[in-house]
């Protein structure tokens, strides 16, 4: 009998088979398609589809039916949503590896050393997504669940490494060393934050020293100014909106009185500033104007000691291109400097230094930066700019 079944079952076999050599399976995979068919099943997936269409993939949204079933414990939902946190942070998504690990926690299970491993694998995720602060308050969380808890122990120093947080850094390693004396990571990273911590405050230290050194250099620079009776302007402030006072003149007692070391900087473009040489002169930033052909010169370091007729006969040695009359011969040049208040000019000796000029009574040092007007004597634009306006010549020391 058992021969006479087995000899119908290879018959019906050898049958079944022999369909094949005339007719193909219908429901096999295609030639063109069978790694993309292979792919919707959840055992070979490679990665996990965005959106899981229950159409597009039966088998992968009852898994999930599975996964996110409402009536199992709250113990089990978050076991399995922790596994599927799990998942996406190997393929390193790990937006929906926080998504999971957050799903995971709002089921409130009772078992905290699960709540503890949900909290670190949420903070690992931040801390590879960038998040350092969320990466640490979750370490921290997790530590107040599970005290001795190693990843979080971990997790908590490198964030506050990352964080610049040194010092809280090696307090976490000294926690967790606590507990895990002989752990090399924990051991590594105490030394990396110890070292960092030593640098840092090495640098703060140089970093003090050097600003105690520049503000001391620029107070002094300061009263160099002053010792000299330079009078210094800040550049006008913005009216206030809303207030009923006007505007403090500029040149005003009270106004030179609260200079401070922001009238020494300039606004051109250079950047120079005024400066005690070794021979403890003062280097002006000077700016020269040309208002007829709205040109200008910038010398950026011009000595107090020196006269005007010493930076003329360089500065117009070879005529610039814009005087195309070559009119701006050194011998033809006046020099003026511009008393906006009393809409006065005064004509400056080009034998004089400019520390006199600057000495003067009526000039203002205005932004850090010097600033006289040329023009070409006996010219129809000097005649011009002159006209109407007050003159002053400045032949000799008296103010």
């Amino acid at each position: 009998m058992a021969s006479t079944v087995h000899s119908d079952s290879d018959d019906g076999m050898d049958a079944f088979m022999d369909k094949f050599k005339t007719q193909r399976y219908k429901n096999a995979f295609s030639e063109n398609d069978w790694e993309e068919e292979f792919n919707k099943i959840p055992m070979f997936m490679k990665n996990a589809p965005e959106e899981i269409d229950p159409q597009k993939y039966p088998e992968l949204a009852c898994l999930q039916s599975i996964i996110h079933d409402e009536d199992r414990p709250p113990e089990e939902q978050a076991k399995s949503l922790k596994d599927e946190g799990n998942a996406y942070f190997k393929e390193k998504n790990y937006q929906k590896a926080v998504v999971a690990y957050t799903a995971g926690l709002k089921k409130k299970c009772a078992d905290q050393d699960l709540n503890a491993v949900l909290l670190t694998n949420r903070a690992a995720s931040h801390f590879y997504l960038g998040n350092m602060r969320s990466a640490l308050n979750d370490a921290a969380a997790a530590k107040k669940l599970k005290p001795d808890h190693l990843k979080a122990l971990i997790r908590g120093a490198q964030c506050c490494i990352e964080l610049r947080h040194f010092s809280e850094a090696i307090q976490w390693c000294d926690e967790g060393l606590k507990v895990h004396p002989t752990d090399k990571k924990l051991r590594e990273l105490r030394a990396v934050a110890d070292k960092h911590k030593r640098a840092a405050e090495r640098d703060a230290r140089k970093a003090k020293a050097k600003e105690k050194k520049l503000h001391g250099e620029k107070e002094a620079l300061l009263n160099a100014i002053k010792d000299r009776g330079i009078k210094l302007v800040q550049p006008v402030r913005a009216h206030r909106s809303g207030s009923d006072s006007e505007d403090e003149d500029e040149r005003s007692p009270a106004a030179i009185a609260e200079l401070s070391l922001d009238g020494l900087s300039s606004q051109e473009v250079t950047g120079a500033q005024v400066f005690v040489d070794e021979q403890g002169s003062l280097q002006w930033p000077v700016l020269f104007l040309y208002p007829e052909h709205q040109q200008s010169d910038f010398i950026s370091a011009f000595c107090e000691n020196s006269c005007f007729t010493d930076h003329l006969a360089v500065m117009f040695e070879e005529l610039p291109p814009w005087d195309a009359d070559r009119k701006y011969l050194p011998q033809n040049l006046q020099v003026y400097f511009e008393d906006e208040e009393k809409e006065t000019l005064y004509r400056v000796d080009p034998e004089m230094s400019l520390l006199k000029i600057l000495q003067h009574k009526r000039y203002f040092v205005k932004a850090g930066t010097p600033s006289f007007i040329v023009l070409v004597k006996g010219s129809s634009y000097w005649k011009q700019f002159l006209s109407g306006r007050k003159i002053h010549g400045l032949t000799s020391c008296s103010n």
